[in-house]
């Protein structure tokens, strides 16, 4: 029998491996390292006196945030409140228009790309066209108005605007996380919705039964990739509220370029910022644990 060979030509050459990733470490250094490190240091300084001589205040930032206050838990409470309308949707809207869009039918690759469209769409031109729809004689008031229904301030009732927002931001999403449910469809094999069908299982049990436990890794990957989406979001709350009404919309990346750019508050920002650099590390941790480590353990690479 032959013996089998190594393959890897880095294996027992490390000088070459690390030469290879030279170029990349070099990169994540002076563009995430220094800039982390100096979001950091800045967190620990008061700029309000004086911007160019900072007075150092260590941790202080971190415990006004944190422990004295309330506009910075209003936005995070507003983040929060974002994220359990967008996440949710993301994950089980994408599903059943996948499960349509999976079928062998012509022209079905044209409405693939209608439903992909928006993805590549600009957020700004995105938000632009729904600050339209939502305005006052907007076409969705013009629809309420012909069933007979008042018009609604989306953009201007506090307790309506973020709902507005989310939606926009479902209408953008919905099609990229359509074609991960749609790739993850196409791997389910084909034999057990032939024994579902002859077992006498109905649709919804098929899926149900079927579908559904094959997606759940998806799934899983769906919810973490769309909360990283939702703690960081900031342009669409930028083009269509500006934060507003009276702060019903402002979201934690809001109220960091607030503080930063509009108030001069450096040191505030930065403290909020790494503490959401935080948040995002401990997320991207699970999501690689979950999806790539677990998957090398399987495979026998560790």
């Amino acid at each position: 029998m032959a013996m089998a060979t190594d393959t890897n030509p880095l294996k027992h050459r490390p000088g070459m491996a690390w030469a290879y990733l030279a170029v990349p470490l070099v990169l994540l250094v002076v563009f995430f390292f220094v800039p982390m490190a100096s979001a950091l240091w800045m967190s620990m300084h008061d700029y309000s006196h004086a911007l160019f001589a900072p007075d150092f205040v260590g941790w202080d930032n971190y415990g006004k945030l944190l422990f004295g206050n309330e506009h910075f838990w209003q936005v995070v409470h507003n983040t929060a409140t974002f994220m359990l309308m967008v996440v949710p949707a993301m994950m089980v809207l994408p599903i059943p228009v996948a499960i349509l869009l999976n079928q062998s039918v012509r022209g079905i690759t044209v409405f693939r790309a209608a439903i992909y469209l928006p993805v590549v769409l600009s957020l700004v031109v995105a938000g632009i066209a729904w600050k339209w729809l939502y305005a006052s004689e907007g076409l969705f008031n013009y629809g309420l108005s012909l069933l007979g229904l008042p018009k609604v301030d989306w953009l201007i009732a506090p307790d309506v605007a973020l709902f507005a927002v989310a939606l926009m931001v479902v209408w953008k999403g919905l099609g990229y996380y359509m074609l991960m449910y749609l790739a993850s469809l196409q791997s389910i094999p084909g034999t057990l919705y032939e024994a579902a069908e002859m077992d006498g299982a109905s649709p919804v049990a098929t899926h149900w039964h079927v579908t559904v436990p094959f997606l759940r890794p998806t799934m899983a990957l769906v919810a973490i990739i769309s909360t990283i989406g939702g703690l960081k979001v900031f342009t669409e709350i930028y083009v269509m509220t500006r934060g507003g009404p009276v702060g019903a919309t402002e979201t934690l990346v809001y109220y960091i370029y607030d503080q930063a750019f509009a108030n001069l508050n450096l040191g505030t920002a930065c403290a909020a910022g790494f503490l959401l650099m935080v948040v995002i590390f401990a997320l991207s941790l699970i999501h690689i644990h979950t999806f790539y480590l677990k998957a090398e353990r399987e495979a026998g690479v560790y």
